[in-house]
């Protein structure tokens, strides 16, 4: 594959410009100064939080203020499109990464979900008007809101919880008298509601005895009306949306909804419409940034091959002894929902097991994915093996036919030399990133999903993760190439075939998984909210994926480059987005 300096000058153009892009929108145009600051909590525990002061505050002008707490699995720029919406309109912002989050020390849940030190560090902010403070939390920010709310019942004035309720994993149980002017925004396609309700459908959350106890009303609760009083702290407000759970960070109504609230409880506010929003210019610049990003692998490619250090390993692709006619398509089938079948099923043996967080494996949702990833590539390549000694070995196939070895051997050294390469690759990404972020002060991502640079902790955590997924992706790169591959293919066919076979059955799954929900029942398989949506990001991951291995397979001829830099992108993803249980 040649190397296109085009390509590599329209890379480096989305980065920039989507960098710049995010940043004017998440400062407002400079009228908001965007900053980081870190915190000691309860035990120590540090806190990293992005920290949104307009211009107009001062210590002499107070403003109120607002923490904006993300749920499970996020970090602090997931509630960046609420973030921003309220500093525009002169609050001051803090939306922390919970514990075991982001930037935040670990474990996990630790100091109420680290609600309780966020609201005690934005009081001592002597810009932050002390009788003005809001809480607004998504799904477990919602319970760290909370639980905050229910330690400090005096220190904030009203609260949003979005996806989120009373009542559960420690978060207090609601009354009609506590909290203090809270507004409910629950999603009509929320994929929690058995968890946080008690209810299969989320439209049915209305008639719970939960929520009539929080209204104090014995009726059904409606929504949009105001129930109680602001001015003695009972008021009440429900507003359902109609998005899914994560969806309410990628939905104007449920930001107008919570902008509104605020507005109304809170004093001191610039009078910006609710509707008037810029949230999305700031999304479409990071996955401007993001796009970058994904073009960027095929020149850093293309150009370290062709470098004295990695042009030993530049080759032509094997001889083809793939699968053909219908047993292409039995193949393919095979292939591409075969993952998607295992997911559930596997991801939970680790927990069956009773495998807990430690300093080897810290991330309990990580490790639950690499047991799921080697399992399915132990049978994926067993069904590989079957294959070619029993079929395809007669017609003169060789382990060299899938691009796995070097003239009839396994060469540990040019396996050795690939990894350098997928690294030096990698190292232009992340280079990209840091750079991106030194800048503009934003990340690579698009709605939940997000590439972010990783922390020192959790570098260190991604080495542990790294050779599971190399072994995983080698094995997913061998299939793909040894028995889905045709010599014919241009490489956008190659890349759209590649990209249909990585992503259909999650595709499927997903389909599956959401019409019941969509046409107001609930999930199909009910007991599975979080991982429905952890499997909304292996589109994005795979769609990455695709694009690696159909590069890095032309340009090298073997398996192991391709492995290798796929294996370190969703490590580093992964990782860098997961939140960590182990207490270091």
């Amino acid at each position: 594959m040649k190397y296109y300096p085009r390509v590599l000058i329209l890379a480096v153009a989305l980065i920039l410009s989507g960098g710049f892009l995010a940043n004017q929108i998440q400062t407002n145009g400079g009228t908001v100064k965007v900053s980081h600051v870190r915190f000691a909590g309860n035990d120590g525990i540090i806190t990293h939080a992005r920290l949104y002061v307009p211009n107009s505050v001062s210590n002499a002008n107070p403003a109120p203020g607002i923490v904006a707490t993300h749920g499970y699995i996020n970090s602090n720029e997931t509630q960046a499109v609420f973030a921003l919406e309220f500093a525009r309109r002169g609050y001051v912002v803090l939306a922390p990464d919970q514990t075991g989050h982001g930037y935040s020390d670990p474990a996990a849940f630790a100091n109420g979900f680290g609600g309780i030190d966020t609201l005690a560090y934005i009081k001592t902010l002597p810009f932050v008007d002390q009788n003005n403070i809001g809480l607004e939390g998504h799904s477990m920010g919602g319970w760290a809101s909370l639980v905050a709310a229910g330690v400090y019942p005096n220190d904030y004035q009203s609260l949003v919880i979005l996806g989120s309720s009373p009542g559960t994993y420690g978060a207090p149980e609601g009354t009609p008298d506590w909290p203090r002017n809270i507004a409910v925004i629950f999603s009509k396609y929320d994929e929690f509601s058995s968890l946080m309700w008690g209810v299969d459908i989320p439209t049915d959350i209305i008639k719970t005895d939960k929520i009539k106890t929080l209204f104090d009303t014995p009726e059904d609760v409606i929504a949009g009306k105001l129930y109680g009083n602001i001015a003695d702290g009972s008021a009440r407000i429900f507003h359902q949306p109609a998005v899914t759970h994560p969806g309410v960070h990628f939905s104007s109504v449920a930001i107008g909804h919570a902008i509104d609230w605020f507005d109304q409880t809170l004093a001191g506010a610039h009078p910006i419409p609710s509707t008037d929003q810029i949230w999305l210019w700031k999304e479409i610049g990071t996955l401007l940034a993001l796009i970058g990003m994904v073009i960027l692998i095929a020149p850093a490619l293309s150009r370290l091959v062709q470098t004295s250090t990695f042009n030993s390993l530049k080759a032509s692709t094997p001889k083809l002894f793939s699968l053909t006619g219908r047993s292409w398509w039995l193949g393919a089938l095979i292939f591409t929902t075969l993952p998607a079948l295992t997911l559930f099923p596997f991801k939970g043996i680790s927990e069956t097991l009773g495998w807990q967080a430690s300093a080897l494996f810290a991330q309990n949702i990580s490790t639950q994915i690499i047991v799921w990833a080697l399992l399915t590539g132990l049978i994926s390549m067993s069904l590989f093996l079957l294959w070619h000694f029993l079929l395809n070995r007669k017609t003169r196939a060789s382990f060299a036919s899938y691009g796995l070895t070097w003239h009839g051997r396994v060469q540990l050294s040019s396996i050795a030399h690939s990894f350098l390469l997928a690294f030096s690759v990698v190292g232009v990404l992340y280079t990209s990133l840091v750079l991106t972020d030194y800048l503009f002060d934003v990340d690579y991502r698009i709605w939940v999903f997000a590439i972010k640079l990783l922390s020192p902790l959790q570098m260190g955590i991604a080495l542990l993760y790294l050779l599971p997924f190399s072994l995983f992706f080698i094995i997913v790169a061998t299939v793909l190439h040894g028995q889905l591959r045709r010599d014919n293919w241009s490489f956008s066919q190659e890349l759209g075939v590649n990209w249909l076979l990585l992503n259909l059955g999650y595709l499927l799954l997903l389909i599956a998984q959401y019409t019941p929900l969509l046409m107001g029942k609930t999930l199909l398989i009910a007991s599975e909210p979080l991982w429905s949506i952890i499997a909304l990001q292996f589109v994005p991951l795979m769609t990455i994926a695709s694009v690696v291995f159909t590069i890095a397979y032309r340009v090298t001829g073997r398996v192991y480059t391709g492995g290798f830099i796929n294996a370190m992108i969703i490590t580093w993803v992964i990782v860098a987005s997961q939140a960590t249980h182990y207490a270091f």
